[in-house]
């Protein structure tokens, strides 16, 4: 299965996924409001490309893979003959709703419109628009060259025929659907993941253990289980018994608080955004590239391992 597909937005996932999908044949168009972000962005494209190329893990030339991919500033032409378009542009309701609203008009009458929002409710994006019913949500982990799983998710008035192909076009790039039949803000993996974040900031300010143990005790622990087996199939080993009397032991004890942990603001205040501000939880003496590099290195390791 390949094709044209339309991108818009050319940030921190739209350009991993014209690499991507470039890597598996499809035909992609790659839109932007902003010249430099497409500039950056195709360079970005070429070192995905380059890394896929170094590692093994490409299944067409770089060079066709890089000569699919096309830039443009110009919304109503990018999506002109476009199957399937994916906007991932800024988290925010307004925003994504004039996008669809535009895609209505400007794209095929019988192309997917996808949103790669992380957790706004897809009925909420698709509300008063006329093509509601070809609106899905499809929701990548980052980065999306490495990752497997993809989220799937049924707005209030999304077909049938809009979920099924667009779980065909994921298994066709190599990607596992997880189809999302409630939707409900965050959807499976965010509700997830800032669970396990709630409670990593509660045992840090409460002095449980520090910062650097409770990283590891996730990372070298819980997350490479977590690898191999999911949580249901970690209860079934350990036994439905067990895990029933743990969780009425511990339930009772875990954070369930509604606003972001103070460990935000102190850092922030402290001007450790992140990567970006060489400080996070964590310093760093290396740049970005090099911390975002290894990284991949590692998940491309892993992937590999896992593929065997």
């Amino acid at each position: 299965m390949t094709g044209e597909l339309a991108i818009i937005g050319a940030g921190n996932m739209g350009h991993g996924l014209a690499a991507h999908f470039a890597l598996y044949g499809w035909n992609v168009t790659l839109i932007d409001h902003r010249q430099s972000n497409l500039d950056n962005a195709r360079e970005r494209i070429r070192k995905v490309v380059r890394f896929h190329d170094e590692e093994g893990l490409m299944s067409v030339t770089p060079d066709s893979a890089l000569k699919s991919i096309s830039f443009t500033l110009n919304r109503a032409a990018g999506v002109s003959d476009a199957e399937v378009v994916i906007e991932t542009v800024t988290e925010d309701l307004d925003v994504k709703q004039k996008v669809f609203a535009e895609l209505a008009d400007l794209a095929q009458t019988d192309a997917i419109l996808a949103t790669n929002t992380s957790g706004i409710p897809i009925t909420d994006i698709a509300a008063d628009n006329e093509a509601a019913d070809r609106i899905v949500g499809c929701h990548w982990w980052y980065p999306p060259y490495l990752l497997r799983p993809v989220e799937v998710i049924r707005g209030k008035e999304t077909r049938d025929e809009t979920v099924n192909r667009m779980v065909t076009f994921l298994e066709a790039v190599d990607r596992t659907p997880v189809v999302v039949e409630r939707d409900i803000p965050g959807f499976v993996w965010n509700r997830i993941q800032f669970a396990v974040i709630r409670e990593c900031m509660h045992l840090a300010v409460e002095g449980v253990a520090s910062i650097e143990d409770i990283n590891m005790a996730v990372r070298d622990g819980y997350a490479r289980r977590t690898s191999v087996i999911g949580p249901f199939e970690t209860t079934d080993i350990a036994g439905l018994d067990l895990f029933k009397t743990n969780a009425r032991n511990l339930y009772p004890h875990l954070c369930d608080s509604d606003e972001p942990s103070i460990l935000f603001e102190e850092y922030l205040q402290a001007n450790r955004g992140g990567i970006e501000d060489g400080a996070g939880f964590f310093k760093y003496d290396t740049s970005p590239k090099t911390i975002t590099h290894r990284r991949d290195k590692r998940l491309a390791a892993l992937k590999q391992l896992l593929d065997e």
